[in-house]
């Protein structure tokens, strides 16, 4: 029968077809005989959600799906089989089989497919010359199959596809590669992973290779007799590609990480490393992820370091989680960072980021909360990596702080209160610190009634402030013991005005914020009292407008003083969100600040240096900012910033910081990541939206870097430039990194890297894409994944 003739009888399906679809949903053909079929036919269809368009389709709702066929021809018995010559398909649910010719047993739900044979099954495609597959189950063969992966963009050919189910399949004598084939007659594959089998298991999103050879160029890289690599990005067990570099204290280096995929919320890292210079390093990352709590270990052994002749080891450890009590919610955070010695910071530049510093706090906090309350108990000690060419004085241990808070919502009358209490034992190496350990406690008590309207507000403040310290040694005047109490009375208040403007052909609304804030706190004499958590607020817009000159308790300024400033703002009138924002800020000082920090001098000027800020962000591609502190007296700023950005697009950014600092240091800050051909007027244009996770095509060159000159030394203090190179198929990365770890010493290192997209990462030298960005200001991932591909993106 004639495919014009099938239609003719019955819009849409052959009634053979459409038999084998009814007696599928089990449908006897004798009640299809006695139903009225014109009346069916003419009946207007009735609307109702189909499983057939999510994602996935329900395990439950699988066995009910019809199968439906159609082709040039048909011919067969009902609820036996069908014959279907010519333009063959048969339709399941997901699953779309087309062929030349093709038989469909109904008892045995089995397909033959000849000539021309195409499965299309939720996007994903394989092309071959002979199918025979049970459709349901999706168990069968097809012979020399090309097959392609929606999620990845996988593709490759293989002599047999044997499918095991509805997940998994192996392929035989197989090859895999991500590259695109383009027109050209002569085209290969950057890279590809020749296999004598590849296990394909579509549930865990694995592929595992054996008998393996990994191609680039044409040229074998690396043998592989066995490897599994993803199908999509899902965490999985395995070996990771090796590091292979070259690094200038530990000379050739080769690392091999192992990942363990121990649970959906649970994981680890293994790695293990041998360095020409030193030795053997052992190592590794353990993470958790429960309801209520979190955290990770790392830790790293290294049995004999010959660059120190000695151990080495180190471990961070981080936990944060929280519980509910009938008494209230308890919380336990941990934050454990130990070395095994001084020097540790500057030759394990690959460290994890905790332990690459000279300051390594251990630091554990248990809290509690109930309603208006709440009280933590802390203990903090650190281990301090002191360099004999620049030594600096430990911070204290507090062994153990104690502190409680009480904070009453109800007290009526618009007012606002609170209560804190603290006692803390300080403990540091008195030959370091000059000062003796202390026991110290304080009460904090302070009300506050704030006047609010659309157009102000007005907020007078008292504070009461009561302090006493208990001395393991005696102070410079014999005293073991000292106390303090002191008032202190602040007054802020604000105006904001706000009118309709235009500049540059653009709406704005214009606010312009005065602002008076005046403190007040008599002096008492506080030279005597160690310092221990205590330090002077950097002055800016943030500290200006607050009672204390000091952070911390050991110190109280006497502060008689009028802080007046002005803000000017432009917001656009649709979205809220802030254009140019101006502001100056200084001090009017009635009386001479007599409280100082140890080596310090009282300060008598009347007027402090002003305050001046600025930020620009015209358009969401530019962006400026500054901060200076001017004094009037010299006529020179004392400390600048002044930085710039521009991201016109996706991988196209430049970001520029002057900072200054009178007397101390002066420097220029240059982050980068651009397309080379930009440069020079060719393509390169920003890629948005979907389009971002594919860079912006193929053989494109990107420079990406970080300059940091000190102006004052007249040289570069760290450098990082490097070159990315992205073929659609895999990407190319080399990059220089030269970091200051002293004074007088920095570490080189050269990285490259060569990444097999949607197969793995190759790796010689560290990773290049942690320096990039822990370096490169707002820097972007080439193959950052922002959506998953829907079967329907690749519907047949």
């Amino acid at each position: 029968m004639s495919r014009t003739a099938a239609r003719a009888r019955r819009p849409g399906l052959h009634p053979l077809a459409y038999a084998v679809a009814l007696a599928w949903c089990g449908v006897p053909l004798a009640a299809l005989a006695q139903s009225d079929a014109p009346s069916a036919w003419d009946a207007p269809p009735a609307l109702r959600r189909s499983p057939q368009l999510q994602e996935s389709i329900p395990a439950e709702v699988r066995p009910q799906l019809p199968v439906f066929v159609s082709g040039d021809s048909i011919s067969g018995q009902p609820d036996v089989k069908a014959v279907i010559e010519g333009n063959a398909e048969l339709r399941r649910g997901d699953a779309v089989i087309h062929a030349d010719r093709l038989e469909y047993t109904v008892p045995d739900d089995l397909a033959k497919a000849q000539g021309r044979v195409r499965i299309n099954r939720a996007g994903n495609t394989y092309d071959g010359s002979a199918l025979e597959l049970h459709v349901d189950a999706f168990e069968g063969f097809f012979s020399d199959a090309h097959y392609r992966f929606l999620q990845t963009s996988a593709h490759g050919d293989a002599t047999r596809v044997d499918f095991l189910d509805r997940d998994r399949a192996v392929v035989h004598n197989a090859t895999y590669t991500t590259c695109q084939k383009d027109d050209s007659a002569t085209w290969e594959p950057d890279w590809v992973l020749r296999a004598r089998t590849i296990r394909l298991d579509n549930e865990e999103e694995v592929g595992t290779a054996e008998g393996a050879v990994l191609e680039f160029k044409g040229v074998p890289v690396l043998p592989v007799p066995h490897i599994s690599f993803p199908l999509s990005d899902k965490r999985k067990s395995g070996l990771l590609p090796p590091t292979i570099g070259l690094d200038s204290r530990s000379g050739m280096e080769y690392i091999q990480p192992y990942y363990w995929n121990i649970a959906p919320n649970r994981d680890a890292t293994l790695r293990g490393a041998i360095m020409s210079k030193r030795g053997i390093d052992l190592g590794g990352e353990f993470r958790y992820l429960e309801n209520d709590y979190r955290g990770l270990i790392d830790a790293n052994i290294m049995p004999t370091d010959t660059l120190r002749d000695r151990m080495r080891w180190s471990y961070t450890a981080q936990h944060q989680g929280m519980f509910s009590t009938p008494l209230g919610g308890v919380g336990l955070n941990l934050n454990l960072n130990r070395v095994s010695d001084d020097n540790y910071w500057r030759d394990f530049g690959r460290a994890a980021l905790p332990l690459r510093q000279r300051l390594l706090p251990s630091d554990m906090t248990l809290s509690w909360a109930s309603g208006e309350m709440s009280a933590q108990l802390r203990t903090l000690k650190w281990q301090t990596l002191q360099d004999v060419t620049a030594p600096i004085v430990p911070p204290y241990d507090r062994m153990p702080q104690l502190q409680w808070r009480y904070t009453p919502t109800s007290l009526g009358g618009g007012f606002d209160a609170g209560v804190e209490l603290d006692t803390t034992r300080f403990e540091a190496a008195r030959a370091l610190t000059g000062q003796p350990n202390a026991d110290r406690s304080y009460a904090m008590a302070q009300i506050s009634r704030p006047f609010l309207s659309p157009g102000g507000f007005i907020t007078p403040r008292l504070q009461l402030h009561a302090t006493q310290y208990r001395f393991d040694s005696p102070l410079a005047n014999g005293a073991q013991s000292a106390s303090r109490t002191l008032p202190t009375f602040s007054l802020d208040s604000g105006l904001v005005f706000e009118r309709d403007t235009r500049f540059l052909g653009r709406d704005f609304m214009q606010t312009l914020e005065p602002r008076a804030f005046y403190t007040y706190t008599p002096y008492r004499d506080q030279h005597l009292l160690p310092v221990y958590d205590t330090a002077a607020n950097d002055f800016n817009f943030a500290t200006i407008y607050t009672e204390n000159a000091y952070g911390g308790n050991d110190r109280l300024a006497d502060n008689n003083l009028l802080t007046m400033g002005v803000t000017t703002r432009l917001l656009d009138p649709a979205t809220g969100a802030e254009a140019v924002r101006l502001g100056i800020a200084q001090r009017l000082r009635f009386s001479d600040q007599n409280v100082t920090l140890p080596g310090g001098t009282p300060i008598s000027e009347r007027l402090s240096d002003v305050l001046l800020g600025a930020g620009i962000n015209w358009t969401p591609q530019w962006g400026f900012d500054s901060t200076v502190q001017y004094n009037p007296k010299t006529r020179r700023s004392i400390r600048s910033t002044v930085a710039a950005r521009y991201s016109p697009g996706s991988y196209r950014t430049i970001s520029a910081a002057y900072r200054l600092q009178r007397g101390t240091s002066e420097q220029i800050d240059v982050g980068w990541q651009w397309p080379l051909a930009a440069l020079w007027g060719g393509e390169g244009a920003g890629a948005n939206g979907p389009e971002r996770a594919k860079g912006q095509g193929a053989g494109r060159w990107y420079t990406v870097g970080r300059l940091n000159y000190s102006l004052q030394d007249r040289k570069l203090v760290d450098t990082v430039v490097g070159f990315e190179y992205d073929s659609c198929c895999w990407i190319g990365r080399v990059v220089l990194e030269r970091l200051q770890s002293s004074v007088s010493s920095s570490n080189t290192r050269l990285l490259f890297q060569i990444e097999f997209v949607g197969f793995s990462r190759l790796s010689l030298g560290s990773s290049p894409l942690d320096t990039l960005k822990r370096n490169v200001p707002r820097y972007q991932y080439l193959r950052e994944q922002v959506s998953t591909p829907s079967r329907f993106s690749n519907y047949d």
